[in-house]
C-alpha cells in the first residue's frame, strides 16, 4: 500500500452519473453501496456488491479514484497506488438521495 496517493490532478468536479449504480440499473441487479468516479463521475457498486461495477470501471477505463457515494461519507480511493484518503472540502460530500 502507498502512503499517498499520485494521481489528485485526475479528480475533477465532474457530476454523477445518476442516483444509483447505472450497470445495476440498467441490468435489474442490485448493490450494497455505491462508489462515483472522480475522473468521469460514473456511479457503479462496490466490492461488496455482487456484481462490483466500480471496480470493473477502474479495469475499463484506468480512472484511478473513486469517492464513496454514500450519505455522510466523504473519503476516496485510489486503485491504482491501493491508497484510502480524504480531501478536505471536496464536492460537499456527494451522495444519492
Amino acid at each position: 500500500m502507498a502512503d499517498s496517493c499520485t494521481h489528485l490532478d485526475q479528480i475533477t468536479d465532474v457530476a454523477p452519473s445518476g442516483n444509483g449504480c447505472v450497470e445495476c440499473l440498467r441490468d435489474g441487479t442490485r448493490w450494497v453501496h455505491l462508489r462515483r468516479c472522480m475522473e468521469c463521475g460514473h456511479i457503479g457498486c462496490c466490492d461488496n456488491s455482487p456484481m462490483r461495477h466500480a471496480t470493473a470501471h477502474f479495469h475499463e477505463t484506468s480512472h484511478p479514484i473513486i469517492q464513496s457515494f454514500e450519505p455522510g461519507e466523504d473519503w476516496l480511493f485510489c486503485y491504482v497506488d491501493d491508497f484510502a484518503f480524504e480531501v478536505d472540502g471536496l464536492n460537499d460530500s456527494p451522495s444519492h438521495t
